[in-house]
């Protein structure tokens, strides 16, 4: 099978699963889960959450920031080398007139960074939530038509293994970051 036809069979089954163009309840939801994962909401609310926790959670918070903004680096460099034209249609013009490119998945790989570090640092309550909410935030970016199946699942991919070698250096952010941290604003 050739990488064409690979492409097409993606571009059938994904709008198979679309639903944009359908009012309703599903839709309402998928557009929900589909704006969840943007990343101006994930780092305004990160940061708004830093000035109000105890240094527990803004271990966790420094780190979902920092890896957020790492990984955007990443995901926009793979989408200007591979140059994929997102799907045809009408919702989502804000992503479509401020990165034509679709592969891969931006929300993607934020949603599955964002639980793979709550993994390592958040309580478990937060770790179950964030494991359910990642796949739906995929899933809703390919039923809204601004992806294919393939770019969420690539974004997936890259999300998971961004923040397993991002854990890594855990250690060091936080020696580096400690102060800043630990640092009580009142």
């Amino acid at each position: 099978m050739s990488l064409r036809s690979l492409l097409e069979l993606d571009a059938r089954f994904s709008d198979k699963l679309r639903v944009a163009e359908k009012p309703g309840i599903l839709r309402t939801l998928a557009i929900f889960l589909a704006h969840s994962g943007d990343s101006w909401f994930w780092a305004v609310a990160l940061a708004l959450a830093w000035f109000f926790s105890d240094s527990t959670w803004k271990h966790w918070e420094v780190v979902e920031f920092f890896g957020i903004l790492g990984l955007a680096g990443v995901v926009l460099a793979i989408k200007f080398l591979v140059r994929r034209k997102r799907p045809e249609g009408e919702w989502g013009g804000i992503y479509r007139n401020t990165d034509p490119h679709s592969f891969p998945s931006g929300h993607a790989a934020r949603s599955f960074l964002i639980a793979v570090v709550a993994s390592a640092l958040a309580p478990p309550w937060l770790i179950a939530l964030l494991w359910v909410w990642a796949p739906l935030v995929a899933l809703a970016r390919v039923v809204m038509g601004v992806h294919y199946l393939s770019d969420v699942v690539a974004g997936a991919i890259l999300g998971t293994v961004v923040a397993i070698i991002g854990l890594q250096f855990y250690p060091l952010l936080v020696g580096w970051l400690g102060p800043l941290i630990d640092f009580p604003l009142w």
